[in-house]
């Protein structure tokens, strides 16, 4: 059944200046890295709860749920075939790959120490952008995002000893398919609804993603328990549905290696979460990486 509607492009921003119109980009962006940030706490208490294999099918499932209901709310029109593509690389990158590769990262990994690595992903993505788009960021903005990189690198390698585990491996795969994800996904997000590119790619899922939770759920024990409940639920809606709208929202306003360079401060954030929620310890590095990194957001902004 065909979804109707009756625009076919995004609403605009209801901004009258440029400048109106990167303040709400970078905030909606900023709002992203946000319900990024607790991603990463939410999937620890998830795994309380369910399997790796269980944990990412079913957020998979709820949170494409809530897409596809939205979609048929708001009377959504199907994507254009030249649009399927990008929103494959979507689903593939951030739907599927990188849920699974840093679920199984967490297994092994505290949150604090991924969250660390992952804080690679705004010059990935970066990278991406300047490779699939043509953008062309000025050499301060490279070499800003390459210093705040170069932080976030030697604060991982000083945790983990000098020597990069298993956990990081899946990391570092987790950040090649998100920073496509990322990058097509900003890219639809210009000619599309923000909220339409994340929902159309969970829906997309749903043919892997239900039988995959079915079989998933049947091999692996199941404890529900409070946090377990609470960290799929996070992670479904608020990491993998309402933190997408938004961020590609703002990718759309403010462009892709700006709008990256905003996650610099994820792994901070993630941090101060993993302590409040998961009585994690991490040592007085953090802070000094967190200044280096805030000093590096501030010039890409500019930049």
């Amino acid at each position: 059944m065909r979804v109707q509607s009756s625009a076919t492009t995004p609403t605009p921003i209801a901004v009258t200046t440029p400048r109106e119109r990167r303040a709400l980009g970078t905030g909606l962006a900023a709002l992203g890295v946000a319900s990024f940030s607790l991603t990463f706490p939410a999937t620890a208490w998830g795994l309380q709860g369910f399997g790796p294999w269980s944990l990412v099918a079913v957020r998979s499932v709820l949170a494409a749920l809530v897409a596809g209901g939205c979609l048929l709310v708001l009377r959504a029109r199907l994507p254009q075939r030249r649009h399927l593509p990008g929103l494959a690389v979507v689903a593939l990158g951030v739907v599927l790959g990188f849920p699974m590769l840093t679920t199984l990262a967490l297994q092994t990994s505290t949150t604090a120490h991924a969250a660390v690595v992952v804080g690679l992903l705004p010059l990935t993505t970066a990278v991406f952008s300047a490779v699939r788009t043509g953008s062309r960021p000025s050499r301060r903005f490279w070499l800003a995002a390459v210093a705040g990189a170069a932080a976030v690198l030697a604060f991982t390698i000083g945790q983990s000893g000098g020597a990069l585990t298993a956990a990081d491996a899946y990391l570092f795969a987790a950040l090649l398919v998100c920073a496509a994800g990322y990058t097509e996904g900003g890219r639809l997000a210009r000619v599309m609804p923000g909220w339409q590119v994340i929902g159309w790619a969970l829906t997309l899922c749903l043919p892997l993603s239900v039988p995959a939770a079915a079989v998933a759920l049947a091999y692996e024990p199941v404890h529900l328990t409070a946090h377990g409940v609470a960290g799929v639920l996070w992670v479904a809606l608020g990491s993998q549905f309402l933190g997408l709208v938004v961020w590609y929202r703002g990718m759309a306003a403010i462009g892709i290696p700006r709008a990256s360079q905003l996650q610099l401060a994820q792994p901070l954030l993630t941090l101060v979460w993993s302590a409040l929620l998961l009585g994690e310890h991490f040592t007085a590095a953090a802070p000094l990486t967190a200044v280096a990194v805030l000093v590096c957001i501030a010039v890409t902004q500019r930049s």
